[in-house]
């Protein structure tokens, strides 16, 4: 029987990140294709025809507006590893649920569009890799458009992340005219040719130097001074230095056409580190042969209609998880059954019996679970929180048809405990009037939409005036209630979050009432 050492020396989980538009989805889709989870072509899910397209973007609202909402898990094959892939929002206003991702990787991969360059989301993003210390691999992606050039793009990496660009592959040709590229380890040259839509895998062929410089031509001899150059200069990617996230390797290619998929996703068995010992919250580590233990990251309802169930994403940290077991939830001490254990494909899901370190499962109706709690068998667990992001936003909520109220006080329970939205109460309104605090704007048109849609409460939402919170406590609160441009809101789970209708006034009470508790929470007004 192997061990739980064996079976997460195999594992790779890791997360893919980037700026709206930059081809996260479609790299994912890719990803799929090269490690034989899609039939021959992309989009075709493999003994599914028929059935429906593999897609992470499986929510309605995302197919609409074209950009990932929510994030998914994925897992496939690769080499003779079992990769475990965490899909993750692209737009900023989604930032909070990118974190809780991260959570559960033990690396990303940044993709960077190289007409564009490093976005602000970009940055935002490397600063949540940091703050989580997630070593991350960059894929400079649509480089057979026009865009700016690699040795710019590196600089622009350097000087951004304040972090060291290492290329694994180098480019051949400039971008809108990308012939392949130079492995900088092995100094073999990859040309690549195009298929129909990117629809397959790309056909690949190693030419030697000779043949090369006299195909290529001058694309040929700048790619080879360029590559040499940096090689002189130390870039070489470097594992150690990567998982100290001190350097990231840099890969090229383009998702769309399939250039330099297989060289990243090589990238990611040879230098993601497999599942390690997790830390817990009293500083000593879960070694992956204890008992089972598993950390929930997030929790989805509506991924398919036709069950109206609920799903908790658990990531396996230590043991073997065995469908069936009984398992307690650390925070609320209630044993439950894991029957209806699944692995998800996109939208699509297979019942799992056995599950290892890294993988990722999915707990069917386990509802009495929440974001960062704990799942264990025998041996109690407790991991480090997760914490919540500073709302900038913030909309009343009421429902149109009153007649829809139960509707509407399941539907925001149900928003509350995904992290969809913050839900606030106030101390005389309850669940009649509540207030939605957001990290951004985009946020409510999903609740408005997931209300609708999934509750059948319509809702209209109202400006308030609050603009900024601090987390505070029972002894402060009457204090705060009793100041004009400021109040007191509750969440479900207990947390004080006191609301001002400025930063300037916020900054005035500080002054004033040192002895109050107003906490700030993290990434206030963008990621710390």
């Amino acid at each position: 029987m192997t061990t739980p050492w064996e079976e997460a020396a195999r594992r790779r989980t890791f997360a893919i990140i980037s700026h709206p538009d930059a081809g996260k989805t479609t790299l994912t889709e890719k990803f799929l294709l090269y490690g034989g989870a899609l039939g021959k072509e992309a989009g075709t899910v493999k003994a599914r025809e028929g059935r429906r397209s593999a897609t992470s973007d499986w929510m309605e609202l995302e197919q609409q507006r074209g950009i990932s909402i929510t994030s998914t898990a994925l897992q496939f094959p690769y080499r003779d590893c079992v990769l475990n892939l965490l899909d993750t929002p692209g737009h900023r206003d989604f930032s909070e649920d990118t974190y809780r991702v991260l959570a559960a990787a033990d690396a990303a991969i940044m993709v960077i569009d190289a007409a564009k360059g490093i976005e602000p989301q970009t940055l935002k993003l490397f600063e949540v890799c940091r703050e989580r210390e997630i070593p991350f691999l960059t894929f400079i992606n649509k480089f057979d458009r026009p865009g700016q050039g690699p040795l710019e793009l590196l600089d622009q990496i350097e000087e951004t992340l304040v972090v060291e660009p290492t290329p694994v592959t180098w480019p051949v040709g400039i971008p809108g005219d990308f012939r392949g590229v130079i492995h900088q380890g092995t100094g073999e040259y990859t040309r690549f040719e195009r298929t129909s839509r990117g629809s397959t895998i790309a056909p690949e062929e190693v030419i030697d130097i000779e043949r090369a410089a006299r195909e290529e031509g001058e694309s040929w001899d700048t790619a080879l001074e360029e590559a040499q150059l940096l090689t002189e200069l130390g870039r070489v990617a470097d594992r150690k230095t990567f998982l100290a996230c001190e350097s990231t390797p840099v890969f090229f290619g383009s998702a769309l056409t399939n250039f330099g998929v297989r060289f990243l996703l090589d990238g990611v068995v040879d230098l993601v580190p497999s599942p390690a010992p997790r830390p817990l919250a009293d500083g000593s580590r879960r070694s992956l042969d204890d008992p089972f233990a598993g950390l929930v990251f997030k929790v989805q309802a509506g991924m398919d209609k036709a069950h109206r169930d609920r799903i908790a994403f658990v990531r396996v940290c230590s043991g073997r998880f065995e469908r069936g077991m009984i398992v307690t939830s650390g925070r609320s001490g209630r044993q439950f059954s894991t029957k209806y254990a699944q692995t998800m494909f996109g939208q699509d899901r297979e019942t799992v019996e056995l599950a290892w370190p890294g993988d990722v499962i999915g707990l069917v109706n386990a509802n009495d679970l929440r974001v960062g709690d704990a799942v264990y068998v025998d041996r109690p667990a407790e991991f480090p929180p997760l914490p919540a992001f500073a709302p900038e936003y913030f909309m009343r909520a009421r429902v149109k048809d009153t007649s829809k109220f139960k509707q509407f006080r399941n539907g925001i329970a149900q928003l509350d405990e995904e992290g969809t939205v913050q839900v606030l109460r106030e101390r005389d309104l309850g669940d009649q009037a509540p207030i939605f605090a957001a990290v951004g704007p985009m946020q409510f048109e999903v609740a408005s939409h997931r209300l609708a849609n999934e509750f059948g409460a319509e809702i209209e939402l109202t400006a308030t005036p609050y603009t900024i919170a601090r987390r505070t406590d029972t002894a402060s609160t009457d204090v705060l209630r009793a100041m004009q441009g400021v109040e007191v809101l509750e969440r479900a789970d207990g947390t004080r979050l006191a609301v001002f209708e400025s930063r300037y006034w916020m900054d005035r009470v500080l002054r004033d009432y040192p002895e109050l508790t107003l906490e700030r929470l993290i990434a206030e007004g963008g990621l710390a």
